[in-house]
């Protein structure tokens, strides 16, 4: 499998690239992303041989179909970090809340939070490259949340690897800050930044793009790469989840094989809707994708006007904040297979230089043609938690933004399967909120939530409050480049 770009190729970079030089060196022509060549075929035959496997034994076929060039024991090995989940036997479990309403439990990892599915074994896999080319790497991430701290888990004391890792000051939860800045290993800087996610996504994306500063990186022999979803060794392991959820409701005997679903999907930076999509398009008898977001719902004017408008707009901190985003890499990768690399190029070249773009009445037709979308805000957040807990299921408010476009946005009576990003504990206190308590502090409303709704909270986060507090930088954006080198 080669990967492409989309904004297409400058001339001064290879047409097209392996995988894994695709995820070493992220960065394409014009500041753009790499995409697949093409999909492998989700069919039946595929589909059908697969309803007794493994989650490990279903991603392996999976990526083999995909044909990256990695060798199949370091695919095994990273396969093998699902093994340190919850369940070995069952990593995403799939709880039903409704008659025809599932949960796919993505958090069921080290750092509670979907983003295990795919960090563990991609840092695993980038890590094994850059051993085996005897090379170092320094590898960016900015988070809203949930992309940090399981970066940091996965490549914590891994040789030839280096992360520093940037979080908006205040934009996250305690605890999701808490997973970050006691992270004790060597090769692992945390640096806060004075500003918004999308001021730290902003400037990863400049620094991935700079010349200037991967020469000075070049003269301490460290390449450059990235964490975040702009890299597709995130993306292809989104993937999988969504063929999973499928299979298990077939599994269940509440689908017959070939039967449409509805995947309903809280999105922020688009990473998980965009392997919702590409599953789809591979053959996932998906019938369409259902987009949540908060009150920073500029992913909805997207997907139902076609309007994207940063000049109308300024983030708002909310109570689910790895949805506190303004600008989604990933559409860049949908308007692409949409619209082509020439289009698309124009389309991000007016977002970046005026601030919005608008799509022709025949575009947004054709995105509208797999996505719908809405938006709810923290009220209706907590009101859904507390509706769903008196039911006996506890979910976090980003899974809550789902229950509206579940209600309203479905156009056929088909099975669902809504996508829990986060576990509860991650967002304590707007849980206990949404149950009648105002806590003073996470540690408080864990204690709380966990005494009055006949839940757990797992060791991993339960040891956070008695560790120390290493990384204490907290730096305006201007500083992050320096903050980095000094780490270097």
């Amino acid at each position: 499998m080669r990967f492409i770009e989309t904004r297409g190729n400058d001339g001064a970079k290879p047409a097209s690239v392996a995988f894994s030089e695709a995820i070493l060196s992220p960065s394409a022509s014009f500041g753009g992303l790499y995409v697949p060549e093409s999909l492998p075929s989700l069919d039946t035959d595929f589909l059908q041989g697969h309803l007794q496997s493994h989650y490990k034994e279903l991603a392996y076929d999976f990526l083999n179909k995909f044909g990256i060039d990695i060798e199949d024991e370091v695919i095994q090995a990273a396969l093998a970090r699902y093994d340190s989940f919850d369940d070995p036997q069952s990593p995403v479990p799939l709880s039903q809340i409704e008659e025809d309403c599932f949960v796919s439990e993505l958090y069921h990892g080290p750092t509670r939070a979907f983003k295990d599915m795919a960090l563990q074994p991609f840092g695993y896999i980038l890590s094994k490259l850059a051993q085996k080319r005897g090379e170092n790497y320094l590898i960016m991430a900015a988070t809203s949340g949930d992309t940090g701290p399981a970066t940091l888990e996965t490549f914590k004391n891994q040789e030839g690897v280096k992360v520093a890792c940037l979080y908006p000051d205040g934009g996250t939860s305690d605890v999701q800050r808490l997973q970050m800045v006691t992270e004790d290993a060597p090769n692992l800087k945390v640096i806060g930044v004075k500003g918004n996610f999308d001021d730290t996504q902003n400037t990863l994306k400049d620094l991935l793009a700079s010349e200037d500063f991967k020469t000075e990186l070049a003269a301490r022999e460290i390449r450059l790469s990235a964490a975040n979803s702009v890299n597709f060794g995130r993306i292809i392991f989104q993937v999988i989840y969504h063929i999973h959820s499928y299979l298990e409701l077939v599994r269940k005997g509440e689908i017959t094989m070939g039967e449409k679903i509805y995947l309903v999907v809280p999105s922020g930076n688009f990473g998980n809707a965009l392997g919702a999509y590409y599953a789809k398009k591979a053959g996932l008898p998906v019938e369409k994708i259902l987009i949540s977001s908060n009150i920073n719902n500029i992913l909805t004017d997207w997907i139902t006007k076609g309007e994207y408008d940063l000049t109308s707009r300024e983030l708002v901190q909310t109570e689910s904040p790895a949805m506190d985003i303004l600008k989604s890499s990933n559409i860049e990768r949908i308007m692409y297979d949409k619209f082509g690399a020439a289009r698309t190029k124009v389309l991000m070249e007016a977002l970046s230089t005026e601030g919005k773009f608008v799509l022709t009445e025949e575009e947004l037709a054709s995105l509208r043609e797999d996505f719908d979308a809405s938006f709810a805000d923290d009220q209706t957040c907590e009101n859904v938690i507390g509706e769903y807990a008196k039911k006996g299921y506890i979910m976090d408010p980003h899974t809550a933004t789902c229950m509206g476009a579940y209600r309203n946005l479905r156009q056929k009576p088909l099975k669902t399967v809504v996508y829990s990003t986060a576990e509860w504990t991650k967002f304590s206190p707007a849980v206990a909120k949404a149950l009648g308590y105002h806590a003073s502090g996470d540690i408080d409303a864990l204690k709380w939530v966990e005494s009055h709704a006949d839940v757990s909270v797992p060791p991993m986060i339960r040891e956070l409050f008695n560790k120390p507090v290493v990384h204490k930088t907290v730096v305006p954006k201007e500083k992050i480049k320096e903050e980095m080198l000094n780490f270097l």
